[in-house]
């Protein structure tokens, strides 16, 4: 997956366009038809709205993030800064007992820099 947790996004479309945020979930898709949603902290904030559970309580409206799309969302480079897209590369190491391990580490398209 391109895009995992903890990594900073900058959304693409809808009403937080162009707001940049840390990712708390990634929901993968269960159905092949479906996409990929990401959670984003603090961002796409949507109402719940809760019932009060007995007559001496009050009904509530909690506000939480509602995942988005992973389509409109873009991964963030530590280094240059700027929303890019994600290339991977594949690094041979050698380890002790002559095993040969390959390592897949994620490259920002722009600067070539490891994520």
């Amino acid at each position: 997956m391109k895009i995992k947790v903890n990594d900073n996004v900058k959304i693409l479309s809808g009403k937080d366009r162009n707001k940049t945020g840390k990712v708390l979930h990634v929901v993968a898709a269960k159905n092949p038809r479906t996409k990929t949603k990401v959670v984003v902290e603090g961002l796409n904030l949507r109402y719940k709205h809760i019932r009060p559970k007995n007559e001496r309580e009050k009904g509530q409206r909690i506000m939480f993030p509602y995942p988005l799309d992973i389509s409109n969302v873009a991964l963030v480079c530590p280094k240059c800064g700027k929303a890019a897209r994600v290339g991977y590369q594949i690094i041979a190491n050698q380890v002790a007992n002559a095993k040969k391990k390959t390592v897949k580490q994620r490259l920002c398209k722009k600067c070539q820099s490891v994520i």
